[in-house]
């Protein structure tokens, strides 16, 4: 008589390989593009709904901030450095960029979190609520646009031909921030502290990141900035919508290297961990 031993396995993803984990990660995606938008939605107006003025806040909060900074310069407290264009143009196109992940980095992070209570008692791919919270930002961003092209017209300059490609230069700092998202989502579950600090963090490297003045040549400051991808991710396309050339193609081809890679790691591992979510939250 022979003696068969069956051995049960837990339904482990890595055991399959990481072709497979793609495979369910796109199935995922695709079976859930109806919630992600429905989700995108309801936040969209929900964000808006109680508000006198709307959604004119995207547009005067970024008036705001560059505002501030034409004081400072006028006062001379604060250096910009030397422009090319307008410093109401240059600015804005940097804001821009730095909201859309500002804002969509604390967006997703707080994701899981708003969710709890729909997370516990629905089945369904938890990546919908990190990209649904992205897409507000790139709303929003796309509603800047339209300031940058108003400042065009009132300064009577025209914009490079590459501002027509303006949303698929932002698809890598999208990516960079879709990667943290993940990330921090996860750890904002375990620990509601990182969604709690995060907006303060923004607003600390939103100063370190030459968004609102141009990069400094030395000191500590152009060191840090040297190595930091989010400045590559922003001056780079606001200099093609400027110029139409890269000052540092090589800066922002790293740093577009570095979103993807950033981005695949971190979907990775939170499609690995995202069922053990609803014991967190």
């Amino acid at each position: 008589m022979e003696n068969n031993v069956k051995v049960y396995l837990p339904d482990n993803s890595i055991r399959k390989g990481y072709g497979p984990i793609f495979g369910e990660i796109f199935r995922e995606l695709v079976t859930n593009r109806w919630l992600t938008y429905q989700l995108f939605k309801r936040d969209f107006f929900a964000l808006y709904k109680q508000s006198f003025i709307g959604m004119l806040w995207v547009l005067i909060i970024p008036i705001f901030s560059v505002s501030t900074f034409i004081v400072l310069k006028r006062s001379g407290i604060f250096n910009i450095g030397a422009l090319d264009a307008p410093y109401p143009i240059f600015a804005i196109l940097g804001i821009s960029f730095w909201q859309l992940f500002s804002s969509g980095l604390i967006a997703s992070t707080n994701s899981l979190v708003e969710a709890g209570s729909m997370i516990k008692i629905i089945s369904f791919s938890k990546k919908s609520l990190v990209i649904s919270a992205i897409g507000r930002s790139v709303i929003s961003f796309l509603i800047q646009f339209l300031l940058v092209g108003l400042l065009f017209a009132a300064y009577r300059r025209a914009p490079h031909a590459w501002i027509l490609l303006a949303p698929f230069m932002a698809m890598p700092l999208i990516l960079l921030t879709l990667g943290f998202g993940f990330i921090l989502s996860l750890l904002n579950a375990v620990m509601r502290d990182i969604g709690n600090a995060l907006s303060m963090l923004m607003t600390f490297l939103m100063f370190l990141t030459p968004v609102l003045y141009t990069k400094p040549q030395t000191g500590l400051l152009a060191q840090i900035t040297h190595y930091n991808p989010m400045y590559y991710l922003i001056s780079s396309p606001r200099d093609l919508i400027l110029t139409g050339h890269l000052s540092e193609p090589k800066g922002y081809a790293f740093s577009v290297l570095f979103s993807i890679v950033l981005f695949v790691v971190c979907l990775i591992v939170f499609h690995l961990t995202e069922t053990k979510i609803t014991e967190r939250v």
